[in-house]
C-alpha cells in the first residue's frame, strides 16, 4: 500500500548510481512506464575530497502541467522537459552525506532522479534512493 495509491499493486526498490565524473549528470532513478513511483528516502554520500554536488528531480515533457504555458519556457520544457533542484550546489567534504527523509516525492512514467558532482577533477559520489513503484493499470 502506498500514499498515493491506496490497496493498487506495488513493489518497494532501492536504487543506487556512483557518479566519479566531474560535470556529468547521472540518473539515479528513472520512473518507467505504467508506473507512479514515490521517493522516500534519498542518501548522498562523498566519499572523495571536496566536491560540490546537486540533486535533480527531472520531469519528463509529457508531465510538465498544461499551466505552466504562460511561461516563456514552456515551450522548451515540453520538448525537453524540466529540471528541478532538489540539492543546489551543495559543497561537500569527504565522508560527508546527506540524507533526506520525512517527505514523499512522487515521479509520474519518464520522471528521473539525478546526480552531478561538480569542482573536483575525480569526485565519487555514491547515491541512494529507496522507491514504492505503484502500477497503473493501462486501459
Amino acid at each position: 500500500m502506498t500514499l498515493v495509491s491506496p490497496g493498487k499493486p506495488s513493489r518497494v526498490k532501492s536504487f543506487w548510481v556512483d557518479a566519479d565524473t566531474e560535470d556529468q549528470t547521472e540518473d539515479l532513478y528513472t520512473c518507467p512506464p505504467n508506473c507512479r513511483g514515490e521517493i522516500t528516502m534519498m542518501h548522498i554520500v562523498n566519499a572523495n575530497g571536496n566536491t560540490t554536488v546537486d540533486a535533480y528531480w527531472y520531469v519528463a515533457p509529457q508531465n510538465i502541467p498544461s499551466s505552466k504555458s504562460s511561461d516563456p519556457e514552456y515551450s522548451t520544457w515540453i520538448v525537453s522537459g524540466y529540471q528541478s533542484r532538489i540539492l543546489g550546489g551543495k559543497n561537500m567534504t569527504g565522508g560527508e552525506f546527506i540524507q533526506l527523509t520525512g517527505a514523499t516525492l512522487v515521479l509520474e512514467p519518464g520522471d528521473k532522479l539525478q546526480i552531478k558532482p561538480s569542482g573536483n577533477a575525480a569526485p565519487h559520489i555514491d547515491a541512494l534512493c529507496t522507491v514504492t513503484e505503484t502500477f497503473i493499470p493501462v486501459g
